[in-house]
């Protein structure tokens, strides 16, 4: 896919993509009055962002940067039948309601800051040259059952790094849910460059440390008493997957 900064955009369009990346999904005529641009010029420089395949409109017609990162895919395992896909605009209550029931079941204070932020900033993708995330989800009926966020870091030395999170509601565990989710989320990080995925988790999260572990994640190292859960002083475990050499 193109990115803003392989295309020579003049400076209005380059405004109206960032605005959108940075604040999506989002109204057209915000973007055009919080800008200032002219009606004509405005639908002009949509048309060319959409034709360039850089933003795109979601169903409510509100604007969206365009991500194209696979097609969804249908799984059939222990008597149950799920997707897994890129999540949508829709999903978004979904993600964040399952992260919440999976992390206050087991506590998972990365992932649980996750479901905060994708709540707060009332979007679930971000994407720029730099810096950008994706939820994928498993579905069944198309109502979400679990997730893996991947995001890619802010900071320039740590741009070739992803962070991960995922989490399947344990009426759905044990169908190979999580490990479909799994490869998606590493599949993408691989796909854009990235050296290491990693994932810390606190230690008494045994089931989520082994899960990784079986995947073929390795740790990095151990915090003692990073976290306070429950009154408790709980390690931090640091996981992590490298592609580099592979």
């Amino acid at each position: 896919m193109a990115s803003p900064t392989d295309l020579d955009l003049d400076d209005d369009r380059a405004d109206v993509y960032r605005f959108v990346e940075r604040n999506g999904p989002v109204a057209p005529a915000d973007v055009a009055e919080t800008l200032g641009i002219d009606p004509e010029r405005f639908q002009h420089q949509i048309s060319i962002l959409k034709r360039d395949d850089l933003v795109e409109t979601t169903a409510d017609g509100k604007l969206t940067v365009a991500l194209h990162h696979g097609e969804a895919v249908e799984h059939y395992e222990a008597g149950v039948r799920y997707e897994i896909r890129p999540s949508r605009p829709a999903d978004l209550s979904g993600v964040v309601g399952t992260i919440r029931a999976v992390t206050s079941e087991e506590p998972c204070v990365v992932a649980g800051g996750v479901g905060e932020q994708l709540a707060y900033e009332d979007t679930l993708v971000r994407w720029c040259p730099t810096r950008c995330r994706v939820v994928f989800v498993a579905t069944v009926d198309d109502d979400v059952v679990g997730w893996v966020h991947v995001a890619m870091s802010e900071v320039d030395e740590l741009a070739s790094t992803a962070e991960l999170t995922l989490g399947v509601m344990a009426t759905y565990r044990r169908h190979g849910i999580g490990s479909h989710l799994l490869a998606r989320g590493v599949e993408w990080a691989a796909s854009r460059g990235c050296r290491k995925v990693y994932n810390s988790l606190p230690a008494t999260n045994e089931r989520a440390v082994d899960f990784l572990r079986d995947a073929g994640w390795t740790v990095e190292a151990v915090r003692a008493d990073h976290y306070e859960i429950r009154g408790e002083l709980v390690d931090e475990v640091m996981l992590a997957r490298r592609f580099d050499g592979e």
